[in-house]
């Protein structure tokens, strides 16, 4: 009886903790967040200044005294103080949208293969931030079932889980994973090739910032439509403002090698994976979720390698979050997904 009081009065919010976003998702309002997952950081008062979007805003262009910070890193806290506050602010923001009586039930998806201590990290940081009930769910899983793969069912479905600091692979059947990878080698790892591969090849110095925008405009895997920018950034030789022009074939050059690294763990997984969920494979594809799976012609070089069926998820970023909502939903039914190990996290 109390249960059921619970749930009526209060809010379910399921969480997708990412290095480059963080999404929130509201039960009966769908994703009401989509923000960076950055906060600005006042050193001298140790005050917050920003979250999400004003703070990226501030990315390179803020004095001694005010940090931008990166509080996940590689898909987990690197700062636990920031991270709490960061998620405390998404908490409350979600809250003003559908006021409750109680604390609310809040799902964070994680990476795979992350440690105990990591998983203690999200949890401890989470029931800070407000919530009465914190489950956590691996990421590869909940963008499998937030582009509503069988994952209860006896086939094999293998998810590709390209975010901002990892990627995750995993083939999953009957609610669980019977082979996994995780990377830490993702989004962010290609921001960083297009900054090295700018100074190494134009002697220019370019931010974070730009590098990313730069990838979206022309981050690919192989050849296609030919496109240009002009990128604008310091000359390293002279000290002073400098603006080139730069192809896709530029940035698939500087990208290539993180590319590859995904593909060759992706060919490892399908090496250890079981002989009959290799078939449901090989007839069912493999999908691709994350923001990674927007790099044009990563699907046709996956399909390249290895000869099987690839599809890009609709909406690629939400699918974690998506996956958490639909947990949220029923979390009887999808209570085997979920990551409890009693010794460290007391989940009900």
């Amino acid at each position: 009886m109390f249960e059921n009081l619970y749930n009526r009065f209060s809010n379910d919010i399921g969480i997708d903790l990412g290095t480059a976003n963080t999404l929130v998702y509201l039960r009966g309002h769908g994703i009401i967040i989509n923000e960076p997952s950055i906060v600005a950081l006042n050193t001298k008062t140790g005050r917050i200044v920003a979250v999400g979007a004003a703070a990226k805003e501030m990315l390179g262009r803020t004095p001694s005294h005010i940090k931008a910070i990166h509080p996940v890193v590689d898909g987990v806290i690197s700062d636990f103080e920031v991270t709490e506050e960061m998620l405390s602010y998404l908490v409350t923001k979600a809250e003003k949208i559908s006021k409750k009586f109680f604390r609310p039930r809040v799902v964070v998806g994680v990476p795979s293969g992350i440690t105990n201590v990591e998983h203690r990290a999200v949890y401890d940081a989470a029931k800070s931030a407000g919530a009465r009930e914190v489950y956590i769910i691996e990421e590869p899983m909940a963008a499998a079932i937030g582009i509503r793969l069988p994952i209860k069912e006896p086939v094999g479905s293998m998810i590709i889980d390209i975010g901002g600091g990892t990627t995750d692979i995993a083939v999953i059947s009957l609610s669980g994973v019977v082979q996994a990878k995780s990377l830490k080698l993702a989004g962010d790892k290609m921001n960083q090739d297009i900054i090295i591969y700018l100074r190494n090849e134009f002697k220019l110095l370019v931010g974070e910032k730009t590098s990313e925008e730069i990838k979206l405009a022309l981050g690919s895997a192989g050849p296609g439509e030919k496109m240009e920018t002009k990128v604008k950034g310091r000359d390293l030789i002279t000290g002073l403002p400098r603006e080139i022009m730069i192809t896709d074939s530029d940035i698939r050059h500087a990208i290539a090698d993180s590319v590859t690294a995904i593909v060759d763990a992706v060919r490892e997984v399908l090496e250890t994976t079981p002989p009959e969920i290799m078939a449901d494979v090989m007839n069912r594809g493999m999908y691709i979720a994350g923001g990674g799976a927007m790099i044009r012609g990563l699907d046709k070089m996956l399909l390249d390698a290895f000869k099987i069926p690839v599809y890009v998820a609709d909406d690629p970023l939400s699918a974690v979050a998506r996956g958490c909502g639909i947990v949220l939903e029923d979390i009887t039914k999808y209570r085997e997904v979920l990551v409890s190990d009693h010794d460290t996290l007391p989940l009900r």
